[in-house]
């Protein structure tokens, strides 16, 4: 596929889909290439945005509707770039395709999900529930056509799946394929990765049922996430009723992510309201080096939280996590700066502000570009025709990496332009 004046787009998420759709709209091709089997990135994984707190999925919904009636924008799920070669105008592009084992007959029914017997973690929500090697993430998930899981799968020597569709969907036998590009331009938006919060010794190290991550926050109060949205405890289902936020759990730390991360403030307190609007009686604390709210809005909703006479803001580090064996309860220590005193205190859970690493530090893209030691993309290095977008150049939240995908799509048109 591609005329050789197509917009290449990696990376799926909010980021790539504004990129590849404002690029389609203005007359131009684009071509997604997205390497897990669904659309959407970390943004179909959260339950609200800040600081207006509407779910996600509005936004999603209406992108993903433009991608399905354009005939200017194909996507590849599954996919991978392998190689990168050319000049602005004229690069050539080679993609791995992995077997989704699932094709375009599927219809959603759910027969191969109900019929598959092998469970595994489920990776849209962070470990917190299993799934089965046959799934789909969500209800709007896109596209909405299931996939096999080969990591876990038994393949054709249980064929379970395959024999419960009455729409001849399932195929094991799939290969890898191998899909060749020729493109303008390149816009890059392979997005982020939590912090492995498991290294964080001092926070638990990962071993404590009841500390978790801020997106397994996200997961819990989702309404399609593994507890329909009722925030419970996940070692014994209890409601949580008093809760701690620790921020910067990993960020501003030269032994882990020596930058701030930038979104983890506006994340917590946007999280103390999930606690606080579903349990009226319940009591959070967020412990902080600095609270940090970039813009008028977010200051202004940072002070609405702050007046909150159930919520608690203490200025100081968080020395160390253990777990109360016999309640499953969170024992925290802590120094409070400001009242110049030690303190440990007892919680129902635990949410740590893990922070952000972009995808391009474990992952580099196959081409001539230069990072900096944390493995953000220096967009200086990029030649012409390849264009860094939001949080592979730095951490950014939606709003920002949306405005910054639109640029990336203007200076495509304008390398197509020029090819022409």
């Amino acid at each position: 596929m591609s005329d050789g004046k197509s917009i290449l787009v990696i990376g799926g998420g909010m980021s790539g889909l504004t990129a590849a759709i404002e690029a389609a709209e203005a007359g131009n091709s684009a071509v997604i290439v997205e390497k897990s089997p669904f659309l959407g990135g970390r943004v179909s994984q959260l339950n609200k945005y800040f600081p207006k707190l509407c779910p996600p999925n509005c936004g999603l919904e209406i992108n993903f509707k433009r991608i399905k009636n354009s005939a200017d924008i194909t996507s590849y799920t599954l996919a991978e770039v392998e190689n990168i070669s050319g000049d602005e105008g004229n690069y050539d592009v080679t993609v791995k395709l992995k077997p989704r084992y699932v094709n375009d007959k599927c219809v959603g029914c759910n027969a191969c999900y109900e019929a598959c017997p092998v469970e595994m973690p489920n990776e849209f929500n962070f470990g917190l529930n299993n799934t089965r090697a046959a799934y789909i993430p969500h209800n709007q998930a896109f596209p909405f056509k299931y996939v096999i899981d080969d990591r876990f799968c038994k393949g054709a020597a249980c064929k379970k799946c395959a024999e419960a569709c009455k729409y001849d969907a399932i195929h094991l036998d799939m290969k890898p394929e191998t899909v060749k590009l020729k493109v303008s331009a390149i816009v890059m938006a392979t997005g982020w990765e939590l912090y492995d919060t498991s290294k964080l010794d001092i926070l638990g190290g990962g071993k404590i049922k009841n500390v978790i991550t801020n997106m397994q926050m996200e997961r819990l109060a989702s309404p399609n996430g593994p507890t329909a949205g009722k925030i419970l405890r996940p070692s014994d289902g209890k409601e949580v009723k008093n809760i701690a936020f620790v921020q910067c759990a990993g960020s501003r730390d030269e032994n882990h992510l020596a930058y701030c991360s930038y979104i983890c403030c506006m994340a917590s307190l946007k999280q103390v309201t999930y606690i606080r609007d579903q349990y009226p009686d319940s009591k959070a604390r967020v412990f902080y080096i600095d609270i940090r709210t970039p813009g008028t809005r977010y200051e202004q909703f940072y002070w609405k939280i702050k007046e909150d006479p159930n919520v608690t803001l203490t200025k100081g580090k968080v020395a160390k996590i253990t777990e109360d064996a016999a309640t499953g309860d969170v024992v925290l220590v802590a120094e409070d700066i400001l009242a110049g005193k030690k303190i440990t205190e007892k919680y129902d859970m635990v949410v740590l502000a893990a922070g952000m690493v972009p995808s391009t530090k474990a992952s580099k893209i196959p081409a001539d570009i230069k990072y900096t030691d944390d493995g953000f993309v220096l967009p200086s290095s990029l030649k012409k025709g390849l264009y860094a977008v939001g949080t592979v150049k730095s951490p950014l939240d939606v709003a920002k990496s949306v405005q910054d995908a639109t640029g990336a799509a203007v200076k495509g048109i304008q390398s197509a332009r020029r090819s022409k």
